[in-house]
């Protein structure tokens, strides 16, 4: 019998992840099917009851339900609970335990697409909402010497800093930050300053970047951001949102079946559909 899946949010329409994950459940020969659930946050506890009930395999969770989830589920793991946010849903016969796969997605495409090694590096991480939080907590369980936070809202970042690891963070207000950007080895921008259609926007100014370092923004539309071309004129290295959300696709995956799916195939087919 054909397994369901699917993603729930609000709205979904646009999401490329039934063009990665159904091509994967083919290429492996997997019988199952993704869908997309559009659901108003205020039906978020009958839809999760509707999996249990339908028996759904498993689902993606995307804004705004992330954290509207947890207190429908059985289980939550500790790394979700500590970034306080679900993105994946596992249905175990009737059991809904919820992972974060966002960070460790992101995590993992920057050390494969970069080919780097996290260790000892000093990082800085531009924001401190729900995309800086998972980033924050995954890059915590590297051997990475410094993970600062820079934040518009300097309190939000003390916050996170508080929540996570004060002995390996500082935070900074952005100015302070772009004052202190010849420091760090990689630069990641989790907000969605520059995205369609505000394209010309950045979150903060490169002026001092050092050059041969890495410049990491998750934004992926357009796929290189006024901010990213500024980076790779200065000489950085950089990467766009693509690899992040292919990943954290590919970890889904692989907790709902067992199969770790061809991340370089799922990897052409968000391109060419962004391309589209």
């Amino acid at each position: 019998m054909e397994k369901v899946y699917g993603l729930i949010g609000f709205p979904v329409e646009h999401s490329l992840s039934p063009l990665m994950h159904n091509d994967a459940f083919v290429r492996l020969g997997i019988p199952a099917r993704y869908h997309l659930f559009s659901v108003e946050p205020e039906q978020v506890g009958a839809a999760i009851a509707g999996v249990r009930a339908l028996g759904i395999a498993g689902v993606n969770v995307t804004i705004p339900h992330k954290p509207a989830v947890i207190p429908f589920l059985d289980e939550v793991d500790e790394q979700a609970r500590r970034i306080g946010a679900v993105n994946t849903i596992v249905n175990d016969n009737g059991r809904l335990v919820g992972y974060n796969t966002d960070g460790p997605g992101y995590v993992k495409a920057l050390e494969e697409e970069m080919d780097v090694s996290l260790d000892d590096r000093r990082i800085l991480v531009i924001g401190a909402g729900g995309g800086a939080r998972g980033i924050y907590f995954s890059l915590l369980s590297t051997a990475a010497e410094r993970i600062d936070i820079a934040n518009r809202t300097v309190e939000k970042a003390e916050r996170l800093v508080r929540e996570g690891d004060a002995r390996r963070s500082a935070y900074f207000s952005l100015a302070e930050a772009e004052k202190r950007l010849a420091e760090y080895d990689i630069i990641i921008n989790t907000t969605s300053v520059g995205m369609h259609p505000h394209v010309e926007a950045q979150p903060l100014s490169l002026e001092r970047l050092r050059p041969g370092g890495i410049v990491s923004d998750i934004i992926y539309n357009p796929m290189e951001t006024k901010w990213l071309n500024e980076a790779k004129a200065r000489g950085a290295r950089v990467q766009n949102g693509v690899g992040m959300l292919v990943y954290q696709g590919a970890l889904a995956f692989e907790k709902w079946t067992g199969q770790w799916p061809d991340v370089n195939r799922m990897k052409q087919l968000v391109i060419e559909a962004l391309r589209r």
